[in-house]
C-alpha cells in the first residue's frame, strides 16, 4: 500500500494511535498484530516502525498519553474551599473525563498486564498518583470530621472503581444524562463516606 497522496506524518501518527485504541480495546492487545493495525490506519506495516519502534511502546504511549492527560486535567482544576466540595468535584471529573475515553480507559485498565516491567512500573506510578490525590481528599475530610471512614486508601480504591465502572453502561443518549449520572454518584459517594 503506498503512501496516501497529501498525508503527513503528524496525521498518520494520531490515526495509527487512534487506530491501536480501537483495536487493542476492542480485540485485547494480544490478539492484534502490527500489520493489522497498518491495514487499518491504511498504510504498510513497515510505515508504522517510521512511528513506533515496536507494539510494546504503541500501547505504553497510549497509557502514557491517557494517565498525562488525566494527570494535567485534574491539576488544572480550581481549589475548593473544604475536602467535600473537593470530594464532590473529583467525582464529577472523574465520571466527565472517562466518560468521553471509553476506549483508552478499557487498555488503561485490561491491559496492565501486558507491560513491560519497567513500562507497568512507569504507568503504576501514574496511576498511583491518581489515587492519592482522592486519598488525600478523603485524608483531610476524616481530619476535618466532614467524612467518616475506617481506611482512606480502601475508600479511594472502592471510590474509583465504582466511578470507573460508570464507562461499562453509559451511552450519550441514554435515558439518563451524564450530568444525572454525576448527580447520583456524587449522592452515593457522599453517603459511601459517611457525609
Amino acid at each position: 500500500m503506498a503512501r496516501k497522496k497529501n498525508s503527513c506524518g503528524e496525521t498518520t501518527d494520531l490515526r495509527i494511535r487512534a487506530v491501536a485504541l480501537k483495536l487493542f480495546a476492542r480485540h485485547g492487545y494480544a490478539a492484534v498484530s502490527m500489520r493489522q493495525i497498518a491495514q487499518d490506519v491504511g498504510v504498510q506495516a513497515g510505515t508504522l516502525y517510521l512511528y513506533t519502534p515496536d507494539k510494546q511502546s504503541l500501547l505504553f504511549d497510549l497509557m502514557q498519553a491517557h494517565m498525562g492527560e488525566l494527570l494535567d486535567a485534574l491539576a488544572a482544576l480550581p481549589p475548593c474551599p473544604d475536602p467535600l466540595t473537593e470530594l464532590e468535584q473529583f467525582t464529577r471529573f472523574h465520571i466527565r473525563f472517562h466518560s468521553a475515553r471509553s476506549d483508552a480507559v478499557f487498555v488503561s485498565y485490561m491491559e496492565l498486564r501486558n507491560l513491560e516491567p519497567a513500562n507497568f512500573a512507569r504507568i503504576e506510578a501514574m496511576r498511583r498518583s491518581y489515587e492519592a490525590h482522592l486519598e488525600g481528599i478523603l485524608a483531610q475530610g476524616a481530619s476535618s470530621g466532614q467524612v467518616t471512614l475506617p481506611d482512606t486508601k480502601l475508600a479511594a480504591f472502592a471510590l474509583i472503581a465504582m466511578l470507573t465502572g460508570v464507562n461499562t453502561w453509559y451511552r450519550e443518549g441514554g435515558r439518563l444524562s451524564l450530568v444525572r449520572v454525576e448527580d447520583i454518584y456524587w449522592d452515593m459517594v457522599r453517603k459511601a463516606v459517611g457525609a
